[in-house]
């Protein structure tokens, strides 16, 4: 009888250090959820820029792979029945393939944004 007394006093006094806190004595939980929702906002923010970035390449790869194509088809045209032709395919796919990479250069703003650098 004397144990579960001694065991119920010891209970009783040391409950108030193992209890929860409660709203009145954690002023950070606050501030540990705005920095949740900061973190949150951030993550979608790289997550947004990622994508942009992603989308961008893709088409600056496939622009100036189409360009760069066409440079070709137009400088194995140059010599022969079709000169004319395969010069203004030289110029027209040099210029096309110029833009498909200023548009692939121009995705890595994208990446210096979400590493947290300014564009």
């Amino acid at each position: 009888m004397k144990l579960y007394f001694l065991v119920a006093i010891s209970i009783f006094f040391c409950s108030p250090i193992f209890a929860q806190m409660t709203p009145e004595n954690s002023p950070s939980l606050d501030s540990l959820k705005r920095e949740v929702m900061e973190m949150n906002l951030k993550m979608d923010k790289i997550q947004m820029n990622l994508e942009k970035s992603g989308r961008k390449s893709r088409t600056g790869i496939i622009i100036s792979t189409i360009g760069y194509s066409i440079t070709i088809a137009g400088g194995l045209m140059l010599g022969g029945s079709n000169n004319d032709l395969g010069e203004a395919l030289l110029y027209t796919g040099g210029a096309i393939g110029v833009t498909g990479t200023v548009i692939l250069i121009d995705s890595f703003k994208y990446l210096r944004i979400a590493g947290g650098k300014s564009p």
